[in-house]
Parts: C-alpha cells; sequence; structure tokens
C-alpha cells in the first residue's frame, strides 16, 4: 500500500468520471484542497468518507488501497496484503508513540526528582519543589494523551485539563500561602477553558478549513482579551484597557483577517 499510488489512482478515477477536483469535493462536502493532497500522495482519504469517495469513483476499498484495479481472482490475496500493511503501519505508529511517551514521562520523573534533591539540600524539606511537582504533574496529565495518541488524544487532554485546572489552582495557592492565586486564577481558569471547548468545537466542523478556523479564533481572541481585562480590573483594580491590549487587539485583528483572506483565496482556487 503507497499513498503515491493511491493518489495517482484517484486521480485516475476522478478523470475517467469526468470530475474535477472541486466537483469530487462538493460531492463529499470537502475542500478541493483535500482531494488534492490525496491526488500527490500527501495523505489518504479521511476513513469517514472512504466509502462515499468508493462509491463516486466505482472502485473497492481494496483497490482503492492498492492504488489499481483488482482481478477478482487476486482480489482475496489484495485484500489480505492491504489489512496486513495496515495492522503493521498502525503497529509501528503505536510503538512510536509509547517510546516517546516513555521517554517523555522519564525526563519529567528525572527533573522532578532534581528539583527535589536540590530542594532537600537547600531547604532540609520539600519547600518549592512541591510548586515544580504539582506542576510538572498537570503539564504531564494535559500533554500526556496527545503524545501517546496524537490528534485522537485532544479530547482526553482537554478533559484532563478542565477537570485538573481549578484544583491546580487551589493547591498553589496553598503552597505559596496566597489565598489570592485562587480567586483570580479558578476564574481565569474557568474562561479560559470556555474559550478553549469553544475553539476545539470549531476546528472539529471546520477540520477542513483550518486557515478559516485559525482567523475565527484571532477574532474571538479579542473579545475574550476584553473579558479578562474587564474582570481583572474589578478584582485587582486595574485599567480594563491600555494602549498595549490596543495595540494587541490590533494585531489580532489583522492576522484574523489575513487567514480568512487566505481561506477565501484557497477556496475560489486563487492559492493552494
Amino acid at each position: 500500500m503507497n499513498q503515491m499510488d493511491t493518489g495517482k489512482f484517484i486521480a485516475g478515477c476522478r478523470k475517467e468520471k469526468g470530475l474535477t477536483q472541486a466537483q469530487l469535493a462538493e460531492k463529499l462536502n470537502i475542500t478541493d484542497r483535500a482531494v488534492s493532497k490525496w491526488e500527490t500522495g500527501k495523505c489518504m482519504p479521511d476513513s469517514s468518507i472512504m466509502l462515499e469517495l468508493c462509491n463516486i469513483l466505482d472502485v473497492t476499498v481494496n483497490e482503492l488501497f492498492t492504488g489499481e484495479r483488482i482481478e477478482r481472482n487476486d482480489y482475496e490475496e489484495k485484500a489480505n496484503e492491504n489489512l496486513i500493511e495496515l495492522k503493521r503501519k498502525d503497529e509501528n505508529h503505536r510503538n512510536r508513540n509509547v517510546l516517546i511517551s516513555t521517554i517523555y514521562t522519564i525526563a519529567m520523573v528525572i527533573g522532578i526528582m532534581v528539583c527535589c534533591i536540590c530542594d532537600i539540600a537547600i531547604s532540609g524539606t520539600l519547600t518549592w519543589s512541591l510548586i515544580v511537582l504539582s506542576s510538572v504533574l498537570v503539564t504531564w496529565i494535559a500533554s500526556f494523551p496527545i503524545i501517546l495518541l496524537g490528534k485522537k488524544g485532544v479530547l482526553a487532554a482537554m478533559i484532563a485539563v478542565s477537570i485538573f485546572m481549578v484544583p491546580f489552582m487551589y493547591l498553589l495557592s496553598i503552597l505559596i500561602k496566597v489565598k489570592e492565586v485562587f480567586r483570580i486564577g479558578a476564574v481565569m481558569s474557568i474562561l479560559s477553558l470556555v474559550f478553549l471547548w469553544i475553539i476545539y468545537g470549531m476546528y472539529r466542523r471546520l477540520k477542513e478549513r483550518k486557515l478559516l478556523a485559525a482567523g475565527i479564533t484571532f477574532l474571538l481572541a479579542i473579545p475574550f482579551t476584553i473579558l479578562i481585562n474587564s474582570i481583572l480590573s474589578k478584582m485587582i483594580g486595574e485599567p480594563v484597557m491600555d494602549i498595549w491590549d490596543l495595540l494587541s487587539a490590533l494585531i489580532l485583528f489583522i492576522i484574523a483577517v489575513a487567514f480568512i483572506l487566505g481561506d477565501y483565496a484557497r477556496e475560489k482556487g486563487s492559492i493552494r
């Protein structure tokens, strides 16, 4: 199974059907850029649309994976080869992720141990190292699912952050003995989590239009920043907005417009 062969096969079948990349993309409710990536061998069609793609091109899934028409006599043999190849790739990918996540975890543990040893050597007990320990632990909980599972682990990471962030703020306020850390940090954490979940949902919905999703993200960051500043103003008595906040909002707006225009140009076929 070769992505380049599959890509050429998709392109050939599409042309046999008299379809352009844009027309095939429209039938599948995706962008023509995604079709272009398939045909150039950069990626494979998503499993959620693979059957529909095969129906449109009048091919089987095995033929799609193999990158060629399969004679009926060879069909079962090719099917078994494709299944074995898919299983091998999945196992290699899983083993690589397990190795990386193991190294990552070991590095975290070594870092924590070094901090604790230094803290005991200097203070005679665990003091500031407890802050490092809790911070590293929360970081590990939030990042480990993504390192182990890749994109599939994003949801698990989001759930982990949502569960542990506010308790972490409470623990941090106890360790440094400053109650305001929890009072302010909990509010900021909840608002930030709401913002992250909105962005996550948007990227899931616009997964084929990442430029547009990025543009909307930067646009939403402007009112979010204003909301954060307004709440902080009431909690700690700081001004709602200053010149740097206005400059940041302007920069965010410019970046957002650039991404949205880029998405518009890509949809019109001006850029790839």
